[in-house]
């Protein structure tokens, strides 16, 4: 789905026929990660790559996106932080953790937020707010954000607990950002109320009160 939106803003939610898609952000370079076999999220980047100088993605899935930090680690030009339940004893286990910061010129560009089990909304929102920090000093052309509805408090992946109107919250921070925003849609597994929490973000998107954006 694609919306504009006076003056010019465009953003794009994207999902495999949202109920029972496969999941994007654990495919890695040369193998699958959980049931991932095309990394969505790099593959937007690095298609934007051939216009835009820089690329953020924000990751706010219950599980770290192992595969995104795997394709962009030693590289500078896109930014890649997340916000997802500490590794230590959950998927993906390997990765995830806050010392892994990058290699080479990619060093300083991969943050990672590991949330403690049990995190609260409001412990959730300051983990975001810190991404957010990291990705207005980046300063990106456009921002990939790949959004999971598992961070629901019911989910039964949760390890945090973001009400339904916490989805709207987060739909207007990232609008605020005043940048071009690509949505992609990922690991949700509550089924009663995944369209009532995709609709609560979608709102937060419609939100006049928050900046109207720009355009790719």
């Amino acid at each position: 789905m694609i919306r504009q939106q006076t003056p010019s803003v465009l953003t794009v939610i994207y999902s495999f026929a949202f109920h029972g898609r496969l999941v994007i952000h654990h495919a890695r370079k040369s193998a699958a990660g959980e049931f991932c076999y095309l990394n969505n999220a790099a593959i937007i980047a690095e298609h934007l790559r051939q216009k835009y100088a820089k690329i953020a993605i924000i990751d706010t899935d219950m599980h770290h996106g192992q595969g995104i930090q795997e394709i962009f680690y030693d590289r500078k030009d896109v930014l890649y932080t997340s916000v997802h339940g500490d590794p230590v004893n959950f998927y993906p286990a390997v990765t995830g953790h806050a010392f892994e910061k990058g290699i080479g010129e990619g060093e300083g560009y991969n943050i990672n937020f590991p949330m403690p089990h049990g995190t609260d909304e409001v412990g959730f929102f300051e983990y975001i707010d810190k991404s957010i920090e990291a990705m207005t000093l980046f300063d990106p052309d456009v921002i990939v954000h790949v959004l999971g509805f598992d961070v629901y408090e019911n989910d039964p992946e949760a390890r945090c607990a973001v009400s339904t109107e916490g989805f709207k919250v987060l739909a207007q921070k990232m609008k605020e950002l005043n940048k071009p925003l690509i949505v992609l849609v990922e690991g949700g597994y509550y089924i009663q109320k995944l369209n009532d929490n995709l609709q609560a973000f979608l709102l937060g998107l419609m939100d006049e009160k928050s900046n109207n954006g720009s355009s790719i």
